[in-house]
């Protein structure tokens, strides 16, 4: 990189599946050239104020609000748009910045379009095997799309396929950086000996895999095992009262910043498929019973998980939107997994092999040629 002092510009927000891959590539840009100055732009919403403040990287809010499809949510969503486009121009007239990375989302439009229209070079993370609306439509607007999968090509305009960098999912350092299995186990008041069967559904929570995985555990054999159970806001309490009915003993949290104590002792997870977590199962070698999100049109998540699945990384198990039936997929998936320790090595080794622990320097690599030019 140059030794001119260079800000980039970070795009997106609203969730944390859009921010933590972008403090990722934060992160490295930093780690690479101290010149470099990296500044988010993000949404109004708390989530952003709570996951960027700890990181010491300046954020500025802009006011888009996400489109919704009724006559008043889209008025609102070009209004907020004009309104965004007064604070980016002048975040671009002030800050002069070298390059503008989306991070995915309605929140990464605006600061994409107005670089690309100002001749500022403009890239995108496209961090899922099927890129979204958004991305999509920015696409026309950036010089390269960092992905997290090879099989994104297929889901691509043959008019952007040639902008396509697979890079893998930034993965934020401290999360790569695993402590020992004793150190971990101590902190999260978990047993180091026991293999550890952990749950999430991401920083959110996920009601449907929260009401699977409890309708099943009091029928398994659980010997030798125990239960770390990232229940997601406000449904901590009533995961932890279905294990205190079923006498099954569980370790159970919102949610915790401290990932990277949870991987190190993870022996097996269930978890949605969103990019992220894909991208931390992969890095770590973890296998998974994956059930993604069932919701989405695109249905981006299955797409993730079944790289995994075909990979023999993972084993998928379709969120049906009924709680008897996950219940008895989940129960059929885990009576095959808990007691064969010789196939969860394979899907660790398999998991390992897709992993992309240097995605998030690749990311800045890309953003180094285009400050070069």
């Amino acid at each position: 990189m140059s030794e001119n002092p260079a800000t980039i510009l970070l795009a997106g927000g609203g969730t944390g599946g859009h921010l933590y891959p972008g403090i990722a590539v934060a992160e490295a840009l930093r780690a690479r050239a101290r010149h470099i100055t990296p500044v988010f732009l993000c949404t109004q919403r708390a989530i952003d104020t709570t996951i960027l403040s700890p990181t010491g990287f300046e954020f500025i809010a802009q006011p888009i609000v996400p489109p919704a499809l009724s006559v008043g949510g889209l008025l609102r969503f070009f209004k907020s748009w004009r309104e965004t486009k007064e604070v980016v121009r002048n975040v671009i007239r002030e800050r002069k910045p070298a390059a503008v990375l989306g991070l995915g989302g309605y929140a990464a439009g605006v600061a994409v379009k107005t670089a690309a229209l100002k001749n500022i070079p403009a890239a995108l993370l496209n961090p899922d095997v099927i890129p979204g609306k958004a991305n999509q439509y920015l696409m026309r607007y950036a010089t390269h799309v960092c992905c997290g999968f090879e099989q994104t090509r297929e889901h691509v305009s043959p008019n952007h396929a040639s902008k396509l960098v697979v890079t893998g999912c930034p993965i934020r350092s401290s999360i790569l950086a695993l402590p020992p299995r004793e150190q971990a186990a101590s902190r999260l008041g978990l047993d180091a000996r026991l293999n550890t069967l952990m749950i999430t559904g991401a920083s959110q929570g996920a009601v449907s895999v929260n009401e699977a995985v409890l309708a099943t555990v009091g029928s398994l054999k659980l010997q030798g095992w125990q239960i770390l159970h990232l229940s997601g806001k406000d449904h901590s309490e009533k995961v932890r009262q279905g294990y205190r009915e079923q006498s099954v003993p569980a370790v159970v949290v919102d949610f915790t910043p401290a990932m990277s104590d949870v991987w190190a002792v993870t022996d097996l997870a269930i978890a949605r498929s969103g990019a992220s977590t894909i991208a931390e199962l992969t890095a770590c070698g973890v296998p998974s019973i994956l059930m993604p999100y069932p919701f989405h049109k695109d249905m981006h998540q299955r797409a993730n998980a079944r790289v995994l699945s075909d990979a023999g990384a993972a084993v998928l198990v379709d969120d049906a939107k009924d709680a008897k039936l996950n219940a008895a997929k989940l129960k059929l998936a885990l009576e095959t997994l808990l007691h064969d320790s010789t196939r969860r090595k394979s899907m660790s080794e398999a998991a390992k092999a897709l992993g992309r622990a240097d995605a998030a320097d690749a990311v800045a690599q890309v953003i180094a040629r285009m400050l070069q030019g």
